[in-house]
């Protein structure tokens, strides 16, 4: 998961105020729904010294509906001027939550952010396309949007008269090709713009097919097919939104498991890879993380040494002085925010594995873009256990 979506945070001013809500609609009458549950949280917010002001542009934020029916959560962060960051996250936090202070609480929001896939979803017939939108990484809330294309073409059905079968037969079948290419056209192109993660391609039997033999090498790499979806009626919604929803849960696991097998595979090449707290604090500093490997956890307590500059961080004070920053702009942050402010900075990738992980010593790791003579690397063990021990420091 990239997160470039929190670039507007960079060199912002302090203090900030994060809010990491359950956005779900209430179910039934009676129940809170989230301007309800938002209210809880500014009060809490309010106790901790948070402003009026910036605390009601919140609550028109999360007044306005997001469009969406399922749960789900919401991620907010104010700095001193305003709202900055108002996104959607794929799955809704146990407990809504709201923090004040001189940095924003990351952890849990990015934590949440790497659950989500930008899904498009295509529902076809023999004269066009509905494309709907769902969870796109574009760092906005716009909330679901739908898109209609039409083919053009109108001679969709067979005609069954003697002597004429043959005719209307081919001409049908000529306008569904056509449609199908003019609706893969478009696909393509929304892809291009928009970069979902995962196309889920549904509707008539027989223009599935068509459609996705239409695209383009790079948006047909993104398709899976899922039937039951349609743009007619008779659709049952809730049977096909539950396989869309295992599509989705199979394409993330895919996700993590690709980005960690690429780093155990460069452990055990010996190169293009570390791991340990400390030396992914220096390749971070030194701008050559690709994707950084981070147990949930492992950031907990720690905190870290910054400068004005998002790749200025290190371990030490002596660290940043040794790189030419000066006292008076050197101050320490909670390690989740030093880390996923150098992530931002560098343009990498986070995925989050389990804090147990044997690969990882002090439960983080990186792959890298690069790498030299100077870079960290550390002689690899060769069983498990030896991790376990290091990590122990036995």
């Amino acid at each position: 998961m990239h997160l470039h979506w929190l670039k507007p945070l960079l060199g912002r001013p302090a203090p900030f105020v994060t809010v990491h809500l359950d956005a779900s609609p209430a179910e039934v009458a009676g129940e809170s729904g989230p301007v309800d549950r938002w209210r809880s949280v500014r009060r809490d917010l309010e106790r901790d010294g948070a402003p009026a002001a910036i605390l009601d542009e919140l609550g028109e934020r999360i007044a306005q509906p997001d469009g969406r029916r399922n749960a789900h959560g919401r991620a907010l962060i104010a700095d001193a001027n305003g709202v900055v960051v108002d996104r959607v996250l794929q799955a809704a936090p146990a407990t809504s939550s709201g923090s004040y202070g001189p940095v924003p609480a990351l952890a849990p929001v990015v934590r949440a952010s790497e659950e989500s896939v930008g899904v498009l979803v295509v529902a076809v017939d023999r004269t066009g396309a509905d494309l709907r939108w769902s969870e796109v990484d574009d760092g906005e809330n716009h909330g679901p949007v739908t898109e209609t294309v039409d083919g053009g073409h109108d001679e969709v059905r067979k005609v069954r008269e003697a002597g004429l079968e043959r005719r209307g037969q081919t001409r049908a079948e000529d306008s569904w090709q056509r449609n199908a290419e003019v609706v893969a056209a478009a696909l393509d192109k929304r892809v291009r713009d928009k970069r979902p993660d995962l196309v889920v391609l549904t509707g008539d039997v027989r223009m599935v097919p068509l459609v996705r033999d239409a695209l383009g090498q790079h948006a047909r790499e993104l398709v899976v097919e899922v039937p039951g979806g349609g743009r007619g009626e008779g659709i049952h919604e809730a049977a096909f939104h539950a396989r869309v929803a295992e599509v989705v849960a199979e394409h993330r696991t895919k996700r993590r498991s690709a980005h960690v097998e690429r780093f155990r595979e460069a452990r055990g090449r010996g190169e293009g890879a570390v791991t340990g707290f400390d030396d992914v604090v220096d390749v971070l500093r030194r701008g050559q993380v690709d994707e950084l490997i981070v147990g949930a956890g492992s950031l907990a307590g720690r905190t870290l040494w910054v400068g004005p500059g998002e790749l200025q961080v290190a371990s030490s004070r002596s660290d940043l002085a040794s790189i030419g920053v000066v006292d008076g702009e050197v101050r320490q942050m909670p390690a989740d925010v030093a880390v996923m402010r150098a992530v931002v900075g560098q343009d990498a990738g986070v995925t989050f594995v389990d804090d147990d992980d044997d690969e990882l010593l002090d439960g983080i790791g990186a792959t890298l873009r690069w790498a030299d003579e100077s870079t960290p690397s550390e002689s690899v063990p060769s069983q498990s256990g030896d991790y376990r021990r290091l990590r122990a420091g036995l």
